[in-house]
């Protein structure tokens, strides 16, 4: 309780301010005309996107209680996290029925980390724990998926051409694709690499500031923090190779409609 008075106060006067952020994110957004590639305008997203998050958290907030006491309801969230991470994935993506393969990528990315902090004892099976654990390693993997898969089929489209030259010399549609989309791709991973490069520098991440709020040492909350950047850059690493691979098989594509023939 001390450590939330001294860093947020839950009162009118956060929410107000919340709101008028919220409000300045999506002007700016629409004064700038901010979209993407197929002209979206990122307005209307930006106000979605901060009315669910208010939404969603009050509603974790008030179940969190009720999850962590009962491994049935612990199992039924984190599988819920790992099902909109995959579906906000895939249609970041796609739009046609490959999207499930997101799946692919961000479990192939987590599941083997938290079996390994599982079976090794440094996290507990119990939700107070394995919840934020599992929910930052499963953003991370979202966001690496989604950068790495938008960056190599955007790349596929552009460079077709290219691909087609490369078959035409001999290789195969795998190795083709591979050679245009991969530096795309691995572009995925500069963020997580610039925040583990400069942290403590430049920005101190809320798992370090959280702890010495909550009366950690500074000690041990520098190592829980680099735990956690490390765990990320393994996770994000893995899904990126993974979604490469995906995309080079044709196994996830974008439909035709779209001009690409990354889906082949």
């Amino acid at each position: 309780m001390l450590a939330a008075a001294v860093l947020l106060p839950a009162n009118t006067t956060l929410g107000v301010v919340l709101a008028v952020l919220l409000v300045a994110a999506v002007t700016v957004a629409a004064v700038a005309r901010l979209a993407d590639g197929r002209e979206r305008g990122y307005a209307r997203a930006i106000a979605l996107a901060g009315l669910r998050a208010a939404v969603q958290l009050a509603v974790v907030a008030s179940l969190i209680g009720w999850v962590v006491r009962a491994v049935p309801l612990l199992a039924g969230f984190l599988l819920l996290m790992f099902a909109v991470a995959v579906r906000t994935a895939g249609r970041r993506l796609t739009d046609d029925r490959t999207w499930w393969w997101a799946a692919v990528p961000i479990a192939a990315g987590v599941l083997p980390v938290v079996l390994a902090l599982l079976l090794t004892g440094l996290v507990p099976a119990k939700g107070v724990a394995l919840i934020p654990v599992t929910g930052i390693l499963i953003g991370g993997a979202l966001t690496a998926t989604v950068l790495a898969g938008r960056r190599a089929l955007d790349e596929l489209r552009t460079r077709h051409g290219e691909v087609e030259a490369a078959m035409a010399l001999g290789f195969l549609p795998r190795e083709a694709r591979l050679e245009i989309a991969r530096p795309a791709a691995s572009d995925a991973l500069l963020p997580g690499l610039d925040q583990t490069r400069t942290v403590g520098l430049v920005t101190l991440p809320g798992a370090f500031v959280g702890m010495l709020l909550g009366g950690a040492s500074p000690l041990l909350a520098g190592v829980v923090q680099l735990f956690v950047l490390i765990a990320l850059l393994a996770v994000q690493a893995v899904a990126v190779a993974v979604v490469l691979e995906l995309v080079a098989r044709g196994l996830l594509g974008r439909s035709r409609t779209l001009g690409g023939a990354e889906g082949e």
